[in-house]
């Protein structure tokens, strides 16, 4: 994770964006040690707290939206086409879709503390055409939440976590 570091004091806001905004799309960027990361620089006075938020925020968004119009535009289609291969029937799309209208607006929040979920939902409330109004409005609060809970855990604890040493869990770093 010093990778990771050195990226963002090198490259400041911008590699906060950009790695957010590849991580929610669903590279493998560790998102919560990313903002945790942030939170520690901007205690030690390398970024700017609000800034940081703001940019996280932002790149968070920008993820999400990238993936709700790849789930809208080409979600169904591949479905459709490729499902077969992965035991989804047309009756277990239709089930999906059916959840996607009753909790998607939820799932959206819930769903970025849970890592994989927090992808998956962006594409199936592209997939069910959850009206796009609802859907910034759920995931801006959603990435609000999870942006400002992870920069704090990283801005208070950051001086004592060693994230060199980050061994692919949140557990990890708090159990060494």
């Amino acid at each position: 994770m010093a990778f990771l570091q050195d990226i963002v004091i090198q490259y400041g806001y911008i590699a906060i964006f950009l790695c957010l905004t590849l991580g929610i799309i669903g590279l493998p960027v560790p998102d919560e040690i990313l903002m945790m990361i942030v939170g520690y620089l901007s205690s030690i006075g390398l970024l700017y707290l609000p800034a940081s938020l703001v940019i996280s925020v932002l790149g968070a968004m920008s993820g999400m939206l990238c993936s709700y119009t790849l789930g809208r535009k080409f979600g169904k289609p591949l479905l459709w086409k490729y499902g077969k291969w992965v035991r989804l029937t047309a009756n277990r799309i239709e089930k999906t879709e059916h959840w996607c209208e009753r909790y998607g607006p939820w799932a959206i929040c819930i769903g970025y503390y849970i890592p994989g979920l927090r992808h998956l939902t962006c594409y199936l409330a592209g997939m069910s055409a959850m009206n796009p109004r609802k859907y910034i409005i759920f995931s801006g609060l959603g990435a609000l939440c999870w942006c400002a809970i992870f920069i704090s855990i990283g801005y208070f604890l950051g001086g004592h976590i060693d994230f060199s040493e980050y061994h692919g869990s949140i557990w990890g770093l708090f159990s060494s």
